[in-house]
C-alpha cells in the first residue's frame, strides 16, 4: 500500500519564537484531500550526562504548557545553522554547569510526528568536568545528581513524564550495566 501523502497547499496559521504553525492540505492516497495542523520546530539537541560515578545530571524547570515543575534531562533549541552537536555542547554547560570531555550521538528521535516535525538529536555526556552554569535569562533552572535507579523509580511513580527524559534514562541504564556501547 502506498502511504505517501503528497502537499498540495501550505498555509502559514501562525509564527511565533520558537514555532510556527501550518495548515497543509494533502491528496491521500486513495486520491482524497484532507488536511494536516503542522507544528514546525528548528529542532533540538537533547543530552544524557553520565558522571564517572554512573549518576546522571537532570534539570527542574516550570513548565508552563503543562503547569507544573519538570525534572528532566538537559536540552535546548538549535540555533540558527547550529549543528546539534555544537547546541549539544553549550546546552550541557548552561544547564548543569558541566563540560563533557566525550560526546557521543546515540539516536534521533521524532517527539511528536503526529503534529510536529520537531527532531531531537540525542548525545550521551561522559568524563564530566566542572564548570560555571549560565542558564539563559528567562530559564529558571537548577541541575542535580540522581542515581538511575532513583530516576527509573520517578518514572515508574509518575514523577518524571518526560519522553525525552524517560528515554534517556532507560538508555543510561543499558549504558551502565554495559548493554549498549557508544563508542
Amino acid at each position: 500500500m502506498d502511504y505517501f501523502e503528497r502537499t498540495i497547499k501550505e498555509e502559514r496559521k501562525y509564527t511565533g519564537n520558537i514555532i510556527n504553525v501550518e495548515k497543509i492540505t494533502v491528496l491521500l492516497p486513495n486520491g482524497k484531500e484532507a488536511t494536516r495542523d503542522v507544528v514546525r520546530h528548528p529542532g533540538a539537541a537533547v543530552i544524557v550526562p553520565i558522571k564517572d560515578n554512573g549518576n546522571i545530571l537532570l534539570v527542574k524547570q516550570y513548565r508552563k504548557p503543562c503547569d507544573m515543575i519538570s525534572l528532566e534531562i538537559p536540552a535546548g533549541k538549535l540555533d540558527k545553522d547550529e549543528e546539534p552537536v555544537a547546541c549539544a555542547e553549550r546546552e550541557l554547560s548552561e544547564e548543569t554547569g558541566y563540560q563533557a570531555k566525550n560526546l557521543h550521538k546515540v539516536m534521533t528521535i521524532h517527539s511528536a510526528p503526529g503534529f510536529s516535525d520537531e527532531v531531537l538529536h540525542m548525545y550521551v555526556a561522559t568524563g564530566l568536568t566542572k564548570c560555571e552554569a549560565c542558564p539563559d535569562e528567562d530559564e529558571f533552572i537548577t541541575s542535580g545528581e540522581y542515581s538511575v535507579t532513583d530516576c527509573i523509580s520517578m518514572v515508574n511513580s509518575g514523577e518524571i513524564t518526560d519522553a525525552k527524559t524517560i528515554i534517556g534514562i532507560f538508555l543510561a541504564d543499558r549504558i551502565i550495566r554495559g548493554e549498549y556501547k557508544t563508542s
